[in-house]
């Protein structure tokens, strides 16, 4: 007996060490011999278990074939009720629309699109869709804006993403704004041969698990067509690059930087008209390409000829325009300017009444205080019979109530905000004591924390503290601002300093911005005299891609301290030359030491020309001033409404540089420190 005993533990311990390869070679045949007991494919998988189970890493290859157990647990999924009204016969559906931003990667990264260009992506859809979709035999709801009804698949026509159905007996059907039959619907089944698209079509609900992986593959379609895809994307003749990478993440993170507020409302807004002024754009011109001929010579084609170009040449524009607000580092350097124009809290100017008023922001105030305070500050300013004071609990309140000339004084404490602080007047904040002691706290999740559109702001002795104001801790759209010995701790972005605004800065510390720490556009006026800009992604960001109308920003930096950012002290964002476009183009790794000197030399040179300016336009390049032959005879060589290299490629890029401070947009530079700024005190950025 004992020896049975040790020779059954000798046999575990050798099946033990088995070698790993071998086990794995056997369980892969082993899986074949019961491949046809199992579902079709599981392959998100990954999406739905947990990540510290990597029992089935050993065997993952790039074609989604199912790794997991054969045998089903019950579904995965949760169960999506669909409520209706009285006589409300429509079976569940999987919830589907819920999932995470990781989960959707992944599922377009590793299963249905992974490296494919542009041109190849219907094929990889279609390949993915082969594999994830059960091939018949399941009820789904097809669902359109006029009525919901459950059909029964018999069969998948990938090349052209459809399903054939049929009418699922008993009719389960629902309407709106009008009766439908069974006939009706079997006539409308015959009109399309019984083809209905896939987009359209969600799967019912079992508890079983076995359409799991059908109505995650439907879900991951629908999405894909809906946020991602784009008519024109397939367009481009530079077709050689990598989809995910250029198109497909940038748009997966916006629309989830939208979901979660964390963009400025108005740039949501700026993106989707855009979006629709492309999509009518190229509308018009597929319509306009579609009805030429190649080798016609006639006037009216040449007129049209002309107009194509003219809407190519806009089409191209708006897909700049696009895919600058698509792409986080773009987004970050490039921002907007949508929020500027919209409607800013108008000021209030004098009172009638001519009195002067005298805000005093305090929650609890003890009677030392009330004596200081009337000491140091309410007596002189009351001196004239013209002033009133008024108390308020709230700072947003007391600078709401505010008309031109009046003071606030905030008195210390820590003030919560829930909303915007908005100054379209010329007033005085100051706060009754040390910064640290008067701290005024955004918890507000809005554009921005501290807006200033007075003529002549003062701000002084306050610290802010932001937290998911996506825009800015304090924007300076228009007027003067002066802030002195304050503090701003970012939690997003820093200060902004508008178009034709002006900033003055002195003693103030600010920190922690996820962006620059101040972000100084065309045509503004900054001074900066004895502040501390650190721990911010970059210390100043300077915008020199103004157009003629906007000018150059005028700047002072004088006795700064910039130190412990993450990338530049100070860098400057500019268009490139065209050469410098094309270089870039034709050799992405020409980012040497050999251009670095080029890079040094165009920083210190301003440029006025708007990005759209970078590379000359098609309707220039086919020769727009020449005659309707010539230029019917230029674009039928050059482009039957072919394309031109894309102006979307990724063009853009940093450089350090040894120093910026000759740059002409200093107007005064003296005693400044830069310290352990993570790429460099100074650098330009490309685009």
């Amino acid at each position: 007996m004992e020896q049975d005993v040790a020779c059954v533990i000798s046999d575990m311990s050798d099946m033990v060490v088995v070698d790993l390869q071998s086990a794995v070679k056997a369980e892969e045949a082993e899986e074949e011999l019961l491949g046809s007991g199992r579902n079709l494919l599981n392959i998100n998988q990954a999406l739905f278990e947990n990540e510290d189970d990597e029992s089935g890493e050993d065997s993952d290859d790039d074609s989604g074939t199912d790794h997991g157990s054969g045998e089903s647990s019950g579904t995965r999924l949760q169960r999506c009720q669909r409520l209706g009204g009285e006589g409300w016969n429509l079976p569940d559906t999987f919830q589907t629309s819920n999932l995470l931003f990781y989960e959707r990667f992944k599922a377009y990264q590793d299963y249905m699109l992974g490296d494919c260009k542009p041109s190849e992506v219907k094929a990889f859809t279609a390949d993915y869709l082969e594999k994830a979709l059960e091939p018949c035999d399941w009820s789904a709801v097809w669902s359109t804006n006029i009525f919901d009804v459950v059909v029964e698949v018999e069969d998948l026509d990938l090349n052209e993403l459809k399903a054939c159905v049929k009418l699922a007996l008993p009719l389960q059907s629902q309407t709106r704004g009008c009766e439908i039959t069974e006939d009706a619907f079997n006539s409308l089944l015959e009109a399309t041969q019984h083809k209905v698209p896939l987009l359209e079509l969600q799967v019912v609900y079992k508890e079983s698990g076995e359409f799991d992986q059908t109505a995650l593959a439907l879900e991951h379609l629908r999405f894909f067509y809906k946020h991602i895809w784009r008519q024109w994307d397939e367009e481009d003749e530079d077709d050689d690059f990598d989809y995910f990478v250029r198109c497909v993440e940038p748009r997966l993170r916006l629309f989830y930087d939208v979901l979660e507020d964390r963009l400025p409302a108005g740039l949501v807004a700026e993106y989707q008209s855009l979006l629709q002024s492309c999509s009518q754009c190229f509308q018009q011109f597929s319509e306009l390409r579609s009805g030429l001929s190649a080798d016609s010579d006639s006037e009216l084609d040449n007129v049209s000829m002309v107009e194509g170009l003219k809407l190519y040449d806009q089409l191209e524009m708006f897909k700049r325009r696009l895919h600058i607000i698509e792409n986080p580092l773009l987004r970050y350097v490039l921002t907007y300017k949508g929020s500027s124009r919209r409607q800013c809290v108008e000021s209030r100017g004098l009172r009638e009444s001519g009195m002067k008023m005298v805000h005093v922001v305090t929650g609890v105030c003890s009677s030392i205080q009330l004596q200081a305070l009337l000491t140091a500050r309410l007596t002189p300013l009351s001196a004239s019979e013209n002033t009133e004071i008024q108390f308020h609990k709230d700072p947003v309140a007391a600078v709401g109530a505010c008309h031109q000339g009046d003071v606030v004084i905030v008195l210390p404490g820590t003030y919560t905000v829930s909303s915007s602080i908005f100054i379209p007047d010329s007033i005085t904040i100051e706060g009754f004591g040390f910064p640290d002691e008067v701290v005024i706290e955004n918890r507000h999740k809005g554009d921005s924390f501290v807006e200033s559109t007075g003529a002549d702001v003062q701000v002084s002795n306050i610290k802010f503290i932001q937290h998911d104001a996506v825009e800015g801790i304090l924007c300076v759209r228009q007027g003067t601002l002066n802030m002195e010995n304050c503090v701003l701790q970012c939690e997003t972005t820093g200060v902004v300093v508008r178009t034709s605004a002006r900033l003055t800065m002195n003693m103030c510390d600010l920190y922690g911005s996820k962006g620059a720490g101040l972000e100084i556009y065309p045509g503004s006026i900054c001074s900066l005299v004895n502040n501390e800009i650190h721990h911010c992604k970059d210390g100043v960001l300077i915008k020199d891609f103004a157009n003629e109308l906007d000018g150059m920003p005028s700047i002072t930096m004088e006795k700064n301290v910039i130190h412990n950012n993450e990338c530049y002290g100070v860098i400057l964002v500019k268009p490139g030359e065209e050469q410098n476009v094309h270089e870039t183009e034709a050799d992405p790794a020409g980012q040497t030491e050999d251009t670095q000197p080029e890079a040094s030399s165009s920083s210190s040179k301003p440029e006025a020309h708007p990005s759209s300016s970078s590379a000359a336009s098609p309707v220039e390049a086919a020769g727009i001033g020449c005659t309707d032959g010539d230029v019917a005879s230029a674009s039928g060589r050059k482009w039957q409404f072919g394309r031109q290299l894309s102006r979307n490629k990724e063009v853009s890029c940093s450089r350090p540089v040894q120093d910026l401070m000759q740059h002409q947009i200093f107007v005064s530079v003296q005693g400044n420190q830069f310290k352990r700024n993570g790429k460099g005190d100074f650098g330009v950025f490309f685009y």
